[in-house]
């Protein structure tokens, strides 16, 4: 979500030396968030409040997996870089998650009630960052031991200091994203990127991979709560009814089988790594089998290379309309309106410039890691 994006030329339409199925999934997260935040409410019910639901907390989820990616893009994707620039390479990944840090702290303060992950994926980074050196299977295995052992970690945290609220502890173990269970996303975004993804098998393999972690997750947790007769079956699947903390005494019976994301159960991360796997899968496919798709999904395509901009820009504009007392309640026009904005931005600025103004701003300031020797 907020790495460096290598050169896209806007105006031919041709994308070079990148992942353009990347993009598109990152666009694809981008436009799920927007809904999650400016949308109708689920509630509501129908196909709308059908098609809201499901994004909410998916498109965080596709984000960390994609961040974890992105993260190997830097420090060297099919090897690990070394010597030099492989210490300014980690430096350039320390230095981007302080930055987040830093950024999210600032647009928390805007009061818009958006829950900013950018704080989150900072300490996720400095979390994960260690493990670049790693192999596919090792990181697909440390992936899958910690969304097994770090759930049942914070539940234990959780049960000793419940309301703490050391900053700290809060990033880590009880915020809307705490990082001791949203580091497998990024672990498992690392072990993808180290695949080779350059034939369509492999983007099928991903994809039906994707598939049976959705299964395992969403499934398991569907007959979990079936065989335990518990009348909450939606939990198996979405958040529309709050996030459930395990802390909670009333919930805690249940709570270690629901998989609705921001559950932070083991299930919850397994289905949703899952349904990223496979819409990460799909972009690929998509953009490698119909070559003219490209020129058709080229704003999502655009804005998925400015994500960084485009998340800070969504968030200062919620923040400005209701500072003017004109932000009206979530809904479909509102939701509409901040997409073709922000498409039509990330267009035209990518007709004259090649990265975002806020990739632009973050790589300056992560290449203080030249000075590193």
């Amino acid at each position: 979500m907020v790495m460096k994006a290598p050169v896209a030329d806007a105006r031919n339409g041709s994308v070079v030396d990148r992942l353009v199925g990347i993009d598109l999934a990152r666009g694809l997260a981008v436009f799920g968030m927007y809904a999650a935040h400016l949308g109708p409410d689920p509630g509501e019910g129908g196909l709308v409040g059908f098609l809201m639901e499901l994004t909410h907390g998916r498109p965080s989820a596709l984000f960390a997996v994609l961040a974890g990616f992105s993260i190997l893009l830097i420090t060297g994707r099919k090897a690990p870089k070394s010597g030099i620039a492989g210490r300014q390479a980690i430096a350039r990944v320390a230095i981007r998650a302080l930055v987040l840090l830093a950024l999210g702290s600032i647009l928390g303060c805007l009061g818009t009630q958006v829950e900013v992950i950018l704080e989150y994926y900072g300490i996720c980074f400095l979390l994960v960052l260690p493990l670049h050196r790693l192999s596919a299977y090792q990181l697909g295995l440390i992936a899958a031991a910690t969304a097994l052992v770090l759930p049942q970690v914070r539940s234990s945290l959780l049960s000793v200091a419940p309301n703490l609220l050391d900053p700290v502890f809060n990033l880590m173990v009880n915020g809307y994203y705490p990082a001791v269970t949203w580091v497998p996303f990024l672990i498992a975004g690392m072990a993808i990127a180290r695949l080779n993804l350059n034939t369509l098998a492999a983007h099928w393999r991903l994809g039906l991979a994707g598939v049976a972690l959705a299964v395992l997750g969403h499934g398991g947790s569907l007959l979990a709560l079936s065989s335990r007769a518990l009348t909450e079956t939606s939990l198996w699947w979405s958040d529309v009814d709050g996030v459930f903390e395990p802390s909670k005494s009333s919930l805690i019976v249940k709570s270690s089988w629901i998989a609705a994301p921001h559950s932070e159960t083991t299930l919850s991360i397994v289905g949703s790594t899952g349904c990223a796997m496979i819409i990460l899968a799909a972009c690929m496919l998509a953009v490698d089998a119909l070559p003219r798709l490209r020129k058709l999904v080229w704003p999502i395509i655009a804005v998925g290379s400015m994500s960084l901009t485009a998340y800070v820009l969504h968030i200062a504009g919620i923040a400005y309309l209701m500072k003017i007392n004109i932000f009206k309640d979530e809904s479909l026009s509102t939701l509409f309106g901040f997409v073709v904005v922000i498409s039509t931005f990330a267009v035209l600025w990518l007709r004259v410039f090649q990265r975002g103004p806020m990739e632009v701003l973050m790589g300056r300031v992560a290449d203080l890691a030249r000075h590193i020797r």
